[in-house]
């Protein structure tokens, strides 16, 4: 029977220097300034750090770059947090809602809808468990908000997130109950505590955006004084009527290039308002029919799972 040797240990270490070679030495020539090392398929330079630790990145090794975040990799980076599973839960669940709110009204779609309120019961029912350690965060967001130097932003965030500190512990009690470790709680009043709480958390947040983008607006307002020296001239025929719809038209596209200028203030102003649906409904404040409430949950998680996968997007307590 042949036998079968090894290759000996010269072979390996030739063979690993081929695929993991360290990055050559920078040599300076007396007279010469050194040359940056070549750049390769990368975006960004290597840091600085141990060349020990550098030379197992190929691209570091070659070029001196680190290599490009694929779109796995970050998709990767998203799911492990918690809050990007939790706003991918929910998006489903609320594309769920619409979609059976939208095949309801034709025959022959009722195996569909049955499926598709069975996955949206199964997706709220898991989103309760990411929901679990929410009162921590929502307490140390409370902390934080008190140290705002802006007046209005600490009280509006002060109260709002208190307000979110009772909601997650009413939806903790609900979560209980559904479970059956409480079966005496009376579910009904604990929603009513819960969609009550989240209501005052949402209206303090838009209270809040409000300020922000009254801030924008004249910000806006005294950049264009600054740039219109002379005041503009009314046409012949001018008359009140022309006043007030040109007075709308302004004010209208002065929000709108506040908002278009501050992104992060945009993502927040909609993702409130789109959940403010749901509370209304619950409280019976404002009713909308499950559809609305489907595609307004719908729009609200996109501009989470942005706000989650661009933290940059998220809107900063000053």
């Amino acid at each position: 029977m042949p036998s079968f040797r090894s290759p000996a240990p010269a072979a390996w270490r030739r063979l690993s220097n081929r695929h993991f070679r360290p990055p050559p030495e920078v040599r300076e020539v007396p007279g010469r300034k050194a040359l940056p090392p070549p750049r390769g398929r990368g975006d960004s330079i290597c840091p600085a750090g141990d060349p020990a630790t550098l030379w197992r990145t190929r691209d570091c090794a070659a070029g001196g770059t680190w290599p490009r975040l694929g779109v796995m990799d970050a998709f990767t980076r998203f799911t492990n947090q918690t809050q990007g599973r939790d706003r991918l839960f929910r998006a489903t669940q609320y594309t769920c809602m619409l979609l059976r709110y939208l095949l309801e009204p034709k025959a022959g779609k009722e195996n569909v809808v049955m499926k598709l309120k069975k996955l949206e019961s199964s997706v709220s029912t898991g989103r309760k468990w990411f929901r679990l350690g929410n009162v921590v965060h929502a307490i140390q967001a409370t902390q934080q908000s008190i140290h705002a130097t802006a007046l209005v932003p600490r009280l509006c965030l002060t109260l709002a997130n208190l307000n979110r500190v009772v909601y997650f512990i009413c939806d903790t009690i609900l979560w209980v109950r559904s479970v059956g470790l409480a079966s005496h709680v009376n579910k009904e009043k604990w929603r009513m505590w819960a969609a009550r709480h989240y209501c005052c958390f949402l209206l303090l947040s838009l209270a809040r955006d409000l300020y922000e983008i009254s801030l924008q607006m004249e910000q806006a307002t005294r950049d264009g004084a600054e740039r219109e020296k002379s005041p503009p001239q009314d046409p012949p025929g001018y008359s009140v009527a022309d006043e007030e719809t040109e007075w709308l038209q302004s004010f209208l596209l002065l929000v709108f290039r506040s908002l278009r200028k501050h992104p992060p203030l945009l993502l927040d102003t909609v993702k409130n308002f789109c959940d403010i649906l749901n509370p209304l409904d619950q409280l019976g404040i404002y009713k909308s029919n499950p559809g609305i409430i489907g595609l307004g949950g719908l729009v609200s998680s996109l501009a989470g799972i942005i706000i989650v996968a661009y933290p940059h997007m998220k809107l900063k307590t000053q």
